[in-house]
C-alpha cells in the first residue's frame, strides 16, 4: 500500500484524496482549519464550477449538491457605458450545454474532510513549513502540495516564462447575499464589463442558509470598483455595493435592492497577483513536493476557472499516480505530469489574462456579433467549460474574423 500526503484541504486536493482510497492508497490529509473553523470562517471564494469540472465530482462519488444547489444555465454578457447611469453597449445571453454550480466551500470543504476521515484518511491538522514537509517526505512516498494559500505555497519557485503579472490586476470584494431578484428566463451567472472600471458578477449559490447569490466586483486598483482600499464591515461592504450598482450598473441595482447578507462572514476583500510556479519543491534534504493546482498555477477569477482547474488538475494527476504503479514518483514524473496539466491549463492562463487587458477591436466585434448571431454567443459561454476551445479565434484576429463568418453562414434564413 503506497503512501500519499496531501497538503492542502481544497478542491483540488480532497477529491484527489477520494479518488486514491478508492484505489486503496493510504493518503494523509493536512489542513491548517478544522472543519467547525472552515464552516464559521470567512467566505473563501466566488467558485463557479461547469459541467466538464463536476462530472469529476460525480465520477469521484463526491458530489453532494445536485438536488439542493441552484443550477447556472447560462451567462449572459454586457458591456456596460462607463458613463454614470449610462446603458449597455452591447448585452447578450446564451445556454451553456451542460449546467454549472457553485456551492460555497464553507459547506463542500468541512463535509468532505468528515467524508475522508469516515472513509480511513488520516487528517492532520497543523500548519505545514519546511519542517512538516520534510516529516511528510519522510515517512510517505509522495507529498502533494495543493494548498495555494498562506506561505507554503511561496516556497515553489515563480516561473517568470510563464507567469505574465506579478502585481494584481484587480481588487476583488465578494458578497454573499439573500434576496437578489432572480434572472429572468434561466438562472445565470451576468458578466457585466465596465470599460476602465472594472466587472461585476452575479452567480447563483448555495451557502449555509440556503440558496443564495454572490455580488462579486473585479475593480481596477486605485478605481471606483476597488472596495479593499477600505476595512469595511460587512454591512458597509452591502451598501457601498449597492451604491456602485446605482450609479454604473442601474439594471444591477434595480436586482440588488431588496439584497440582505447571507451572514456577518458572507464577505471577502483583497487582491492577489496571477502567477505560474514551477511545480517541484526540493526541501533541503533534497526529497521533492509536488505542486497541485492553485499551489502552482493562480489565476484571477475573473474567468471564473478556479474551482474547474482544480478539479481538472486532480485528474490529471489522480490518473498518472495510479498508471505509475510502484515506481518511484520521480522529479521528471512530477515535470511530466504537471506538462499533461499545463497541455490544457496554459489556454486557461491566457484567456484569463487577455480578460484583464483592454480588448482589441476584433474581439470587441465578437462580443458585438454575439448579439446578432447565438451561435457565436454560445461558444463564448460554453467556452467558460472547455477554455481550450475558444482558440485560436480568442486571440487571433484572422481567426475570429473567419469563425464570426463561419458561425454567421451556419444561421438558417427564414421567412
Amino acid at each position: 500500500m503506497r503512501r500519499i500526503a496531501i497538503v492542502g484541504a481544497g478542491q483540488a486536493g480532497l477529491p484527489l484524496a477520494f479518488g486514491l482510497l478508492d484505489h486503496g492508497y493510504e493518503v494523509t490529509v493536512v489542513s491548517d482549519r478544522t472543519p467547525d473553523e472552515i464552516r464559521n470562517g470567512k467566505v473563501l471564494s466566488s467558485q463557479c464550477m461547469f459541467g466538464a469540472a463536476l462530472q469529476i465530482e460525480r465520477d469521484l462519488g463526491v458530489n453532494d449538491w445536485d438536488d439542493v444547489c441552484p443550477s447556472v444555465e447560462g451567462i449572459s454578457f454586457t458591456l456596460q457605458s462607463p458613463e454614470p447611469g449610462g446603458g449597455p453597449l452591447i448585452d447578450w445571453k446564451a445556454r451553456l450545454d451542460r449546467p454549472g454550480q457553485s456551492v460555497d466551500q464553507r459547506i463542500k470543504m468541512p463535509a468532505w474532510l468528515a467524508k475522508l476521515e469516515a472513509r480511513g484518511a488520516r487528517v492532520s491538522i497543523q500548519k505545514a513549513g519546511v519542517a512538516e514537509l520534510e516529516a511528510l517526505a519522510k515517512s510517505h512516498d509522495l507529498v502533494v502540495l495543493s494548498a495555494g494559500r498562506g506561505e507554503v505555497a511561496q516556497l515553489l519557485e515563480r516561473d517568470a516564462s510563464r507567469a505574465s503579472f506579478d502585481t494584481p490586476q484587480r481588487a476583488l470584494s465578494l458578497t454573499y447575499v439573500h434576496g437578489l431578484k432572480e434572472a429572468n428566463d434561466y438562472a445565470r451567472v451576468s458578466f457585466n464589463a465596465v470599460p476602465g472600471v472594472g466587472e461585476y458578477f452575479v452567480i447563483p449559490a448555495l451557502t449555509l442558509s440556503g440558496p443564495c447569490h454572490i455580488m462579486f466586483f473585479e475593480g481596477i486598483p486605485q478605481g471606483p470598483f476597488d472596495l479593499s482600499r477600505d476595512a469595511l464591515s460587512p454591512s458597509e461592504q452591502l451598501d457601498a455595493v449597492r451604491r456602485l450598482l446605482r450609479t454604473y450598473l442601474p439594471r444591477e441595482y434595480d436586482r440588488a435592492k431588496r439584497a440582505e447578507l447571507t451572514d456577518a462572514q458572507g464577505v471577502l476583500a483583497g487582491a492577489f497577483a496571477p502567477v505560474v510556479r514551477k511545480p517541484v519543491l526540493s526541501l533541503p534534504s533534497g526529497r521533492a513536493v509536488f505542486g497541485l493546482a492553485d499551489a502552482v498555477v493562480v489565476n484571477d477569477p475573473i474567468s471564473g476557472q478556479g474551482s474547474s482547474s482544480a478539479a481538472k488538475a486532480c485528474k490529471v494527476y489522480l490518473d498518472a499516480i495510479l498508471a505509475r504503479g510502484d515506481q518511484p514518483f520521480t522529479r521528471d514524473w512530477m515535470e511530466q505530469t504537471f506538462e499533461q496539466y499545463w497541455s490544457y491549463a496554459q489556454f486557461v492562463v491566457q484567456w484569463t489574462n487577455s480578460l484583464l487587458m483592454p480588448p482589441p477591436a476584433y474581439r470587441v466585434q465578437l462580443l458585438d456579433a454575439a448579439t446578432r448571431t447565438p451561435a457565436v454567443a454560445s461558444a463564448i459561454v460554453n467556452g467558460f467549460d472547455d477554455p481550450p476551445a475558444l482558440f485560436p479565434w480568442w486571440e487571433d484576429e484572422h481567426a475570429c474574423e473567419q469563425f464570426i463568418t463561419q458561425r454567421q453562414a451556419a444561421v438558417p434564413v427564414t421567412g
